[in-house]
This record gives C-alpha cells, sequence and structure tokens, in this order.
C-alpha cells in the first residue's frame, strides 16, 4: 500500500508540474501586455514602460522568468497582482472560500442524490420509475450549465421573485449570526442546484449500470441460490463492487466542478475564484492567473490522488 500511495502522489506533483508549465508558456503568449493594460492607451512612455517591466519581472528572458517564477511558487510565493497591488496567495485566499462552498456542497448533494437514484432504478429497471429517471437524466446531461443556470434565474428569480439572482450576501443589508448563514444559504440555493442537476445524471447512469451488472455475476446467483436474503447479498455484496465505479467518476467531477464552477460563479455574480480569473484573464494579470490556475491544479491533483487512494482500500486488487 506504502508503494502505492508514492507512486499515487509522485504521479500527482509530476501532473502539477506539467500543469504549471504549459499554463505558464500559454500565458506569457497570449496576445496583449498587463503593461499596457496599466498604462493605457494613451501613454506610452518608454522610462516608465521599462520601470513597470523591471518592478514585475517582465524585461527579464522569458525561460528565466520561468524558473524565478517556479522558484518562487514552491516556497509559496506567487507574487504580487499587477491589478490589485496585492499578494496574490491573500487574494485567492479570499475568494477560495466562497468557491468550495460551492463546489464541496453540490459535489455531495450530486453524488448521495444521483447513486440512490441509480440504485433505485436499477433495483427496479424497466419500471415507470426508472424510465422517468433515465429521461431526466438525459435530458440535463444535455444542457450546458451557463444556460441552464440562465434558466433557473428567469424562472425562480426574475419571473417568480423568490430567490436572489447574484452575490453571495444581500447587499443592502447587514445580517449577523443565524440570519447571516440563512441569507448565504439562500443565495446558494440557484447555484448549487443548477450544479447538482448537470452532474446527477453522470452519478445517476454509472451507479444503475454498474449495479445491474453486478446482479447478474455468477456469484450473486450462487448466494441467491443458498438462501441468503436479497438485502444482505445487495448490501454486502452488490453495492460494494457497484459503488467503485462511482468513486472514481465522483474524483473526476470534482475535477470538473473545481475548474468548471468559474462559468457559474460569473452567471451568478459569485464573490468565488472565478470572477477574480475574468478580472484577471481581461487585465492580463499574469501572476493572479497562474496563482489560480495553480491553485486548481493543485486542488485536482489532490482529489485525484485521494480517490486513488480511497479506491484502492476498498479493492485491494488495485494495488497491484
Amino acid at each position: 500500500m506504502k508503494k502505492y500511495v508514492t507512486k499515487r502522489v509522485l504521479m500527482g506533483v509530476l501532473t502539477i508540474f506539467v500543469v504549471f508549465s504549459i499554463n505558464f508558456l500559454i500565458i506569457r503568449l497570449a496576445p496583449g501586455s498587463p503593461i499596457s493594460t496599466i498604462m493605457g492607451k494613451d501613454n506610452d512612455d518608454p522610462i516608465l514602460r521599462a520601470a513597470l517591466e523591471a518592478k514585475y519581472g517582465f524585461d527579464q528572458p522569458l525561460i528565466l522568468q520561468y524558473f524565478i517564477y517556479l522558484k518562487n511558487a514552491v516556497t509559496g510565493d506567487l507574487g504580487l497582482s499587477i491589478i490589485y497591488n496585492k499578494e496574490v496567495l491573500a487574494i485567492i485566499a479570499e475568494r477560495l472560500v466562497p468557491t468550495l462552498l460551492l463546489v464541496l456542497t453540490a459535489a455531495l448533494l450530486a453524488v448521495v442524490i444521483g447513486t440512490f437514484m441509480g440504485m433505485y432504478a436499477a433495483k427496479h429497471e424497466g419500471s415507470r420509475v426508472d424510465v422517468f429517471f433515465s429521461g431526466i437524466s438525459y435530458i440535463f446531461n444535455s444542457m450546458p450549465a451557463f444556460w441552464l443556470g440562465l434558466i433557473l434565474i428567469i424562472i425562480f428569480s426574475s419571473v417568480f421573485g423568490l430567490l436572489p439572482s447574484y452575490g453571495m450576501i444581500s447587499s443592502r443589508t447587514t445580517l449577523t449570526g443565524v440570519d447571516y448563514y440563512l441569507d448565504v444559504l439562500k443565495h446558494m440555493i440557484l447555484p448549487v442546484s443548477t450544479l447538482v442537476l448537470v452532474e446527477i445524471p453522470i452519478y445517476f447512469r454509472i451507479a444503475k449500470s454498474s449495479i445491474v451488472q453486478t446482479l447478474n455475476e455468477d456469484f450473486i446467483v450462487t448466494l441467491k441460490a443458498t438462501g441468503m436474503s436479497e438485502r444482505k447479498i445487495f448490501n454486502k455484496y452488490v453495492l460494494r463492487n457497484a459503488i467503485l465505479p462511482t468513486i472514481t467518476i465522483f474524483g473526476i467531477s470534482m475535477g470538473y466542478l473545481i475548474t468548471g464552477v468559474a462559468l457559474i460563479e460569473i452567471v451568478f455574480a459569485w464573490p468565488g475564484t472565478g470572477d477574480l480569473m475574468l478580472t484577471a484573464i481581461n487585465q492580463r494579470d499574469y501572476p493572479t492567473l497562474m496563482g489560480i490556475y495553480l491553485i486548481m491544479s493543485v486542488s485536482v491533483a489532490l482529489v485525484m490522488v485521494i480517490v486513488d487512494i480511497i479506491y484502492a482500500t476498498l479493492d485491494p486488487r488495485i494495488r497491484f
């Protein structure tokens, strides 16, 4: 087990390094310049440009910039934001909590609801409920998340006025204690619902197909022939074998949510890393962009390593 975990951790570190290098190169090769953004279109003072380039290290060769940034990133120094003139790590830390709040809530709800739907449909394959669940899953799986979010805003905010359509808290009120948390929860309903609805079909299909396949295995038929109760067979043998693909999909979906939640945050004006990333892209804020991408790649790699370890724990064959 120790050798397996070590191998997975090293693979995660290598993945982060490769993603880091690719992002650094792509960002620097993109058209536009952060210095031009700072100076404005009407100001082309060469002395000011040279001073700003020296301040942010853009006067160095690209390869040297890469190794300097890599060295600083390893020590936890992600540089100074060009837009906000603050430490990038501090800025991201402020925005990371709202993003994690959305991602973790949506991920847990989706895996629980989708898996239970798949379990029920597999036990009652061919029933009306199975057909209904399958139809609904295909419908929501075909919807882009940002489009679904806009539709939910139109229905529940614009038409019925039941839920807020933007932000994390009400801007014109000062709330504390329980009222504050209830207000945050109310603002979470639409963005979390959007993410959950587009994620449920994945877990539903995987759980259903895995359980149906396991129920048709020879060892299950043998257990039924011995007279063992179907509930015990399902809970002890079917569920444990069928849940493994769901764990794998959970890891992949977490990676998607961490990186793909940016669009949902922009649609709902949620004060997370998505809005920060959009602003950094528009303003060519290289340090902030690199910091966000680095945090995302580390988060995805960490989730995948944890999922691999859980997978190997539940199924010892994976270690070999």
